[in-house]
């Protein structure tokens, strides 16, 4: 890779950033990956490249010279997002956001608006497993009168979490709705599944207007996403079928992919 490659560090190392970190590799991206962030000291990060560091503080993202990363991405869990978003938008270091349902409570969302603003750098949230977030993000310049974000998944991908209290994951023979509310709700409830819920909310009208309603279905394979939209601009009905993430079936493929798209955007000469 030459010097002009987009030097970048993935906060995570788990199965997300290590199928984000493969791709990259695979595809020849033009992209440096020079650090990847993660809390134990002594974790063995398997198939790492020879020059990425391993960093467990955020004080060490600008810590080398001709190091400084252009683009910091998130993709560890919730509790990573703030110490590590305040240390790269703080730097002017461009932040990229997978775990969304950080912004659900609390003041973090301005928080970081504003630092991105101060210091001359992008918050990015990345479409996720959603596909067609560009057209309800457009659409959004525009009146909204409605958005709905339906979240349906196989029992086993709810298994750890509230569903389990619920309704009974195991014994299940038709679709389930165990959960309807807003998509702050949602998020907060259900980090890991229904993270996403977030990122139509922000696109579209907001995390205590967008209706979200949690399923678990028997009857299918993969983590499926219909977004029913209406206002201005007419109406929208997408449905996103994604295959689960081979070693995480509450994360989908497309959700890696996404990031995989990011990145890329970021350090290409054509963007799409």
């Amino acid at each position: 890779m030459s010097g002009s490659d987009l030097p970048v560090v993935l906060v995570g190392w788990g199965a997300i950033a290590r199928r984000v970190g493969g791709l990259l590799a695979e595809r020849g991206s033009p992209v440096r990956l020079i650090a990847v962030a993660t809390r134990d000291a002594d974790a063995e990060l398997n198939g790492l490249p020879p020059a990425c560091r391993h960093i467990t503080s955020p004080d060490e993202l600008t810590g080398r010279a001709g190091e400084r990363p252009r683009l910091v991405v998130e993709a560890a869990g919730r509790d990573s997002v703030a110490p590590w978003g305040r240390a790269a938008l703080s730097a002017g270091i461009d932040f990229a956001v997978s775990s969304t349902s950080a912004f659900v409570s609390g003041d973090l969302l301005e928080e970081f608006l504003q630092l991105a603003r101060s210091n001359n750098a992008q918050l990015l949230v990345p479409p996720g497993a959603l596909g067609g977030i560009d057209a309800l993000a457009a659409a959004s310049r525009l009146d909204l009168a409605s958005v709905r974000h339906d979240i349906i998944k196989p029992p086993a991908a709810w298994r750890g979490t509230a569903a389990e209290s619920a309704c009974d994951l195991s014994d299940l023979t038709e679709a389930h709705v165990f959960f309807q509310g807003s998509a702050r709700q949602a998020a907060a409830a259900y980090p890991q599944n229904a993270n996403v819920a977030v990122i139509s909310a922000l696109a579209g009208i907001g995390l205590d207007r967008t209706e979200v309603a949690l399923v678990a279905d028997p009857d299918v394979a993969s983590n499926i996403h219909r977004i029913r939209a209406s206002g201005a601009f007419g109406e929208m009905d997408l449905t996103l079928t994604n295959r689960p993430l081979a070693t995480n079936p509450k994360s989908s493929e497309m959700t890696a992919l996404s990031l995989v798209r990011l990145i890329e955007n970021r350090a290409g000469t054509l963007v799409l």
